[in-house]
């Protein structure tokens, strides 16, 4: 059974709604789920603005909910940061540059080995890609080149955050399925959730479950794709 506590979230703003006004609530009562008032947060994603101000966005949002927020830019000791941490939490922004930056400060298995100990991780967006085998499904530019494209693979299977079923007028380039249809033919073994915006996805106890009022565009080859509710079964991911 996964160990993992995992609240893996596709986007963070909707249109028209403030930063994480959607999903504060939802990271604020999982958090408390575990008892943690106090988080290290990942700010790696972020590429023009600060990290300090990153933190401040995140803080502004989460404090009034009761948990509190420290960025682990910050910390003398990254490796001992995330030792002592209640739980980690990934914001998203460029998942190439957030991944390049822990891989730089030699943080893939202590975070890997703290998320798989039971403490709480959230992500969202990039923060959500990082919990998987890889980052080969984003949909990011690769503004840096990471040492390589594994991630802390707390699930077997992969996320693409954001997932859009759109086809533009007048786009004469590949839809977003296209893209992962391109993915599984590859990887004929990896599972891909499209993970549509407002959604998100959570696992405690070893029980996966979708969250949000739209369903999930699950991916794998040899299969045609599959469009799952939030009452369904996801266990199958997670084999």
């Amino acid at each position: 059974m996964n160990t993992a506590n995992l609240l893996l979230i596709s986007n963070s703003t909707n249109s028209g709604e403030g930063y994480l006004e959607y999903c504060k609530q939802d990271i604020a009562d999982f958090l408390k789920t575990y008892g943690v008032s106090r988080a290290l947060f990942f700010p790696f994603a972020a590429v023009t603005f600060s990290y300090d101000e990153y933190e401040r966005k995140v803080q502004e949002k989460l404090l009034p909910l009761g948990v509190e927020i420290e960025s682990i830019h910050r910390a003398h000791n990254a490796q001992q940061a995330v030792r002592d941490a209640q739980a980690i939490v990934v914001g998203g922004g460029n998942t190439f540059h957030l991944l390049r930056c822990i891989q730089d400060l030699q943080l893939m298995e202590a975070v890997r080995g703290k998320a798989l100990s039971g403490a709480p991780y959230v992500g969202w967006s990039a923060g959500s890609n990082l919990a998987c085998p890889t980052i080969c499904t984003t949909n990011d530019m690769p503004i840096v080149e990471p040492e390589s494209l594994s991630a802390f693979s707390l699930i077997p299977f992969q996320i693409n955050p954001h997932y859009l079923d759109a086809h533009p007028t007048g786009h004469a380039g590949e839809t977003r399925e296209q893209r992962l249809l391109e993915y599984i033919a590859a990887n004929p073994h990896r599972y891909v959730a499209g993970l549509r915006e407002a959604c998100m996805l959570r696992l405690t106890g070893g029980q996966l479950t979708l969250h949000g009022n739209r369903p999930m565009r699950v991916f794998k080859a040899g299969q045609p794709p599959q469009e799952l509710q939030p009452a369904d079964n996801l266990q199958f991911l997670l084999r």
